[in-house]
Formats: C-alpha cells, sequence, structure tokens
C-alpha cells in the first residue's frame, strides 16, 4: 500500500513539473507549495511510509512491491476487540498536509472527523487527497491485515491455550539434626497466566533431587542426555552462593524435566512432588490428627490439579482424605463436596474398589445436610442387583487407612 501511494505522488509530482505555469503568474506559480517539499523529501517520505499504513484493499494486494511494512505488521500479536490496534483500520486514521502525513490516534479506536479528516485542495494533481485515503479503509475489502489478525484472536480465544508449569525456589533452610545437616529448597509450583490464592508447595533437600535424577536416568536414559543436574559437592555446601546456584540449578532442572512428555507424565516424576504428603497425611489421618491431615491432603490435591492427574487413583484417595477428615471435624458440606466429586470422576466406571464406599459415604452426607441423594441410592441399587455385597465392604475411612502408599 506504502508503494502504491508514493508512486501516485511521484507520479502526480512528476506530471505538475511538465505543466506550462501559467503566463504572469509570478505571485501564483505554486498552486500545491507542499509539492516541492515531497520532491525534497521522497526517500524520506519512503522511510515514513513504509509499515504505518494498516489498511489494504484487494486490488492494493495484487500490486504490491515492499512485503517489509505487512511482515513487521504480523509479527505484532493480535490485540482484544475494542482496543485502538483492534479497530477497522487499524485504529490511526491519517489527516493533516500532505507533506506531512501526520498520524493521529483515535481515542477508543473511533475515527474522529474534527482531528483525522482535514481535507486539503490538491488542485490540478491526480494523487488522493487524505480524505481519499480515510476513505479507502471504509471499502469492502480494506484493512485486510488488521481484519486478519482479529480473526486470529478470535480463533485464539475459542481454543484452549497450553499453559506453562513454573517451579520456584521460594526459600531455603539449613536443618541440623542429631546426625546430619542439610539444605531444605521450599519450591512453589506456578501454573502462567494465573493467580493461585493458595500455592502448591513442596520442601526438598539435595539428596530428594538426586535420587529423583538417578532414576529418570536409569529409565530415560537418551531423554535425560541433555538435562543438566548440580553435582555434589565436598566443602561449602551450606554457603549462601552455594545454596543460591542449586536453588536456580533445581528450578531449572524440573523445568527441563517437565518440558520432556514422557517424563512429565512418569511415575517417578509426578510422585517425586505428592506421594510424600500423601504418606504424611495418612499417618496423620491414622493418628487422628484430622487437623494437621487436612493441611497436608490439601496441599497434594493442589499439587495434582497443578500437574494435572486429577483422574488417577491416587487422586481418588486425595479426595477420599478430604472427605474423611472434613466430616470427622464436622464440616460435612465440604465433606459431601468432595464425595461428588470422587464420584463425577468415577462415573465412567462401572467398578472400582472406592466406589460402594464414596456411594455410601455420600448417601450419609446427603441426608445429613439436606442435598438430593437419589442419585447415589440408585447406583447403590445397581450395585446390589450386580451381586456386589455391600455390607461387606470397607467404609471410606477404612479404605483410607488400609491403602498402601510406596
Amino acid at each position: 500500500m506504502a508503494a502504491r501511494i508514493l508512486h501516485r505522488l511521484r507520479h502526480a509530482l512528476a506530471g505538475e513539473g511538465g505543466r506550462e505555469e501559467p503566463a504572469g503568474g509570478g505571485g501564483e506559480a505554486e498552486d500545491c507549495p507542499e509539492s516541492s517539499e515531497l520532491e525534497d523529501d521522497t526517500e524520506g517520505l519512503s522511510t515514513r511510509l513504509s509499515g504505518t499504513l494498516s489498511f489494504t484493499s484487494h486490488e492494493d494486494e495484487e500490486e504490491e512491491e515492499e512485503g517489509d511494512g505487512a511482515s513487521e505488521e504480523l509479527e505484532e500479536p493480535p490485540q482484544a476487540p475494542g482496543t485502538a490496534a483492534g479497530t477497522e483500520d487499524g485504529g490511526r486514521c491519517w489527516g493533516g498536509e500532505l507533506g506531512g502525513l501526520q498520524g493521529h490516534s483515535c481515542a477508543g479506536g473511533v475515527r474522529q472527523p474534527d482531528r483525522c479528516q482535514s481535507p486539503v485542495p490538491t488542485e490540478g494533481t491526480d494523487h488522493p487527497s487524505p480524505t481519499e485515503w480515510v476513505s479507502a479503509a471504509e471499502r469492502p475489502g480494506s484493512s485486510l491485515l488488521t481484519r486478519q489478525l482479529q480473526e486470529l484472536w478470535r480463533r485464539s480465544r475459542g481454543s484452549v491455550a497450553p499453559q506453562r508449569l513454573l517451579f520456584e525456589v521460594t526459600s531455603a533452610s539449613v536443618v541440623s539434626e542429631r546426625s546430619s545437616k542439610y539444605v531444605l529448597y521450599t519450591i512453589y509450583l506456578i501454573r502462567s497466566g494465573q493467580f493461585d490464592k493458595a500455592p502448591a508447595t513442596i520442601a526438598r533437600r539435595y539428596s530428594d533431587f538426586e535420587q529423583l535424577n538417578r532414576r529418570l536416568r536409569c529409565r530415560f536414559s537418551c531423554d535425560m542426555a541433555g538435562v543438566a543436574f548440580p553435582r555434589k559437592r565436598l566443602r561449602r555446601n551450606f554457603t549462601a552462593e552455594t545454596i543460591a546456584k542449586r536453588s536456580r540449578a533445581f528450578e531449572q532442572f524440573l523445568s527441563h524435566l517437565h518440558s520432556i512428555d514422557e517424563i512429565r507424565r512418569s511415575p517417578e516424576f509426578l510422585e517425586f512432588f505428592f506421594l510424600p504428603d500423601l504418606q504424611a497425611a495418612q499417618r496423620l489421618t491414622c493418628t487422628g490428627m484430622y487437623r494437621e491431615a487436612l493441611a497436608t491432603w490439601a496441599n497434594a490435591y493442589r499439587l495434582q490439579d497443578r500437574l494435572g492427574v486429577c483422574s488417577s487413583g491416587r487422586f481418588l484417595l486425595t479426595l477420599a482424605g478430604l472427605a474423611v477428615c472434613h466430616q470427622e471435624l464436622d464440616q460435612l458440606s465440604e465433606a459431601h463436596g468432595y464425595c461428588e466429586q470422587a464420584l463425577q470422576l468415577l462415573e465412567a466406571q462401572g467398578s472400582h474398589p472406592l466406589l460402594g464406599p464414596f456411594l455410601q459415604a455420600h448417601v450419609h452426607l446427603a441426608w445429613k445436610v439436606g442435598k438430593d441423594k437419589r442419585r447415589s441410592e440408585a447406583r447403590l441399587q445397581d450395585l446390589r442387583e450386580a451381586g456386589l455385597p455391600l455390607q461387606q465392604q470397607p467404609s471410606l475411612k477404612e479404605c483410607l487407612i488400609k491403602e498402601p502408599l510406596e
């Protein structure tokens, strides 16, 4: 488009230069005084026009000679509809004198005629006036590039953008025990583009990372060939410099592992995050420390949610732990909600060791809180007719305590 306008301007100037001046018109020799400025600054004008006009027509598209301006605009990210860059003519209209081609931003993406459409007389020339340039944006097929970006934006809003999981070491503390001394690293799991009110956290020491690295290299030797791991040191393990370097190294180590599909879905990688919490929560539940267990079950829930494993057997066990602890703490509505969530996951499964216990717990809790329990009762009846001895089924709490977690 810029090349086409420049061609018209040059053609107009050439035609004006070859035209005879009217006789006796010393003071009227210049009908268009800005033409001399355009003629002297042809290259400068070309530079200013390149990549600034954001609308084209279909016939301009066929004759376009310069691609630099278009390629630069294609690299710009699409903006949301309603912003200045998302308007019909790119959120910018052009006016002023031809010599300057001053661009005015239109507030709210709406063209302002009093500021942006100030026609200048162009008698005796065949190049378009600013009004013609502005009206070109209103022709069918104009703003082709901007419309393509808007269409890309609409399509991207309808698609699910992949979320990136970030690993951030937020603190590190030196722990001294009777026979050992080590550094404990606290790591947050953060989903990009979201704000988590309650973060998912883990606390691991160097030996935990080393064990994960060793297990993954045994199983995924090829994938792990390019993954770096901080080496062990014999001295200066507890200096601030060493702790800071290892913190950054562990962040990069986990991010690299998570970027590899096979490793990201492997039990070795996943259980590194939430299995210690499940084991601790189970011990606390067995000893009747339900409030402490509830916090640990909740963190295990968030960890599995961040890692995208909310349909596994471990996640069902986590829901059972949350339901049992809430029930024991007399928080019946919360316990009922976790039972419902588990039953939704078990909807497509005809049989599961936890299906009967979850149904029985859901019926009991629904009766307590005054919720509808007919669907669960119907599913229990189906299990009885299928020959499942529900009277011999363990309760949800018994299943939770007896589940082996290794």
